[in-house]
């Protein structure tokens, strides 16, 4: 806190006008440094008055979940309706048994923040966000499950329950959730992910997703397997050696038509024999 600083004498009032900028009202970053999530997080629990509990996409960052933007706002549960840009506030009861520290700031719990996300977010970005957060670090189910008991008229309780079941945390990104859902909402087997194809004990490859028993993998190629020539050149190797141990690899760009994904993803299957397509 700007205030706390230089009444503790830390700072000359010249040198907080001068050498810092306010992110939010009396709290102070350095003209130099860059807002990150994570300094944005401490700020807005500072500007709560070391009151507030970090939830949200906040939560999920600190608790190591990827693929989470610094410019995201930070989520806080405290009861204040006139948060400052770059905050949320909510008015939400939270039990200690939901509270934990991280980094020395207090955060909802694994399950905790999975509850929240689950219910507060559409299903599909819900699902990728708890992909993420259980890649990062494992939650139990259950746990999250016990507290929609506990909070039974909460809302977006359906969304949660209609999340919670597709939660695989062997998608490495956004995209590989967006395609697992989009081959599953189609009708298809439910495909299983990070797949290793070990010939002789030997690890070729770890397919995105797939199905072993008729080796039809589907894998989606983002910028960089393009952008950098290093890598396409791995990713052409490795292909032509999944190819010669008899799997079929539909690969997936941003710019596919979904149809055509799933038109390309059940020809594959049907040529290997499965009928529940």
């Amino acid at each position: 806190m700007g205030s706390e600083a230089v009444r503790l004498g830390r700072l000359s009032p010249y040198q907080l006008r001068t050498v810092f900028r306010a992110i939010y009202p009396d709290v102070y970053l350095a003209d130099y440094a860059a807002p990150s999530l994570r300094t944005r997080s401490i700020a807005a629990w500072l500007w709560s008055d070391r009151r507030g509990v970090l939830a949200g996409l906040a939560a999920a960052a600190l608790h190591g979940s990827d693929w989470i933007d610094d410019d995201q706002p930070v989520e806080l549960i405290w009861r204040n309706p006139h948060p400052p840009v770059g905050v949320i506030t909510r008015n939400q009861r939270v039990e200690p048994d939901e509270v934990t520290r991280v980094a020395g700031l207090p955060v909802t719990t694994l399950a905790r923040t999975a509850f929240d996300l689950a219910r507060q977010l559409p299903t599909g970005k819900a699902v990728a966000r708890l992909d993420a957060l259980m890649r990062a670090t494992q939650f139990s189910i259950e746990d999250v499950l016990l507290l929609a008991k506990r909070y039974s008229g909460a809302r977006g309780l359906r969304r949660l329950r209609a999340a919670l079941p597709l939660v695989d945390p062997g998608a490495a990104s956004p995209k590989e959730t967006w395609l697992r859902l989009l081959l599953v909402d189609a009708g298809l087997p439910v495909p299983t992910t990070q797949i290793p194809v070990q010939p002789n004990w030997r690890l070729v490859a770890v397919v995105d997703m797939g199905w072993e028993k008729y080796q039809v993998a589907v894998e989606y190629d983002g910028d960089h397997h393009r952008a950098n020539r290093r890598q396409y050149a791995r990713d052409q190797d490795r292909l032509r050696k999944l190819e010669e141990l008899g799997w079929i690899v539909i690969r997936v760009i941003a710019e596919d038509e979904p149809e055509e994904v799933v038109r390309r993803v059940r020809g594959a299957l049907s040529r290997r024999g499965c009928r529940d397509t």
